[in-house]
């Protein structure tokens, strides 16, 4: 196996029906799973609107926002990720969990927006990009612009703090804010 596809680890599900299981994640470029002490502040914040939720998690990567969600009984979760390989094993870690609410696609995450109009806006939508290609602020227009959100949605962003906060459309407003070392990670509520 290739460096660029080679194991790095676990990541752990933090809470809900899987709490404890650890799935495995491949090295790729600009992988970064968002950590266990983000992850359960920011499902902590979002627990109000979890239950029966429909979620979109637009960079998938390890699955830790996506699979987090559906263990805490999201109703559905969409995944798009790119990497062929990051891909393979997510759909790996979907078959062992049996989790029939989360479908994957394999896609680019700016194309597939682009090119397609969900049946169901989402109620929670994570945009967790890799980093340093400026990836947040086109995902917010494209999700805006094709309709991808339910009126109102809660949405996670996390990017560098060095990027500053992202532009982002008027009627969103800022929910909760916090910085964990060089991850600056924000919930707005959609009005």
């Amino acid at each position: 196996m290739s460096k660029s596809a080679g194991k790095i680890g676990q990541i752990r599900i933090i809470g809900g029906q899987w709490r404890g299981r650890k799935l495995s994640v491949l090295d790729s470029e600009g992988l970064r799973p968002t950590t266990d002490r983000v992850r359960e502040t920011l499902f902590n914040w979002l627990a109000p609107w979890l239950s029966q939720a429909n979620c979109l998690d637009c960079y998938a990567g390890s699955g830790a926002l996506g699979i987090e969600a559906a263990s805490r009984y999201a109703a559905q979760v969409t995944l798009i990720e790119k990497e062929a390989h990051v891909a393979r094993q997510l759909q790996k870690n979907i078959d062992v969990l049996n989790a029939s609410q989360l479908t994957l696609h394999r896609a680019d995450t700016l194309q597939f927006l682009s090119q397609s109009r969900p049946d169901t806006p989402f109620n929670i939508v994570f945009i967790d990009p890799p980093f340093r290609r400026g990836l947040l602020e086109q995902t917010i227009q494209l999700l805006e612009l094709h309709q991808w959100l339910a009126e109102d949605a809660v949405i996670y962003t996390e990017n560098e703090v060095e990027q500053g906060m992202p532009t982002v459309p008027a009627n969103w407003i800022l929910h909760r804010e916090k910085v964990a070392g060089q991850v600056c990670y924000r919930l707005y509520h959609r009005q």
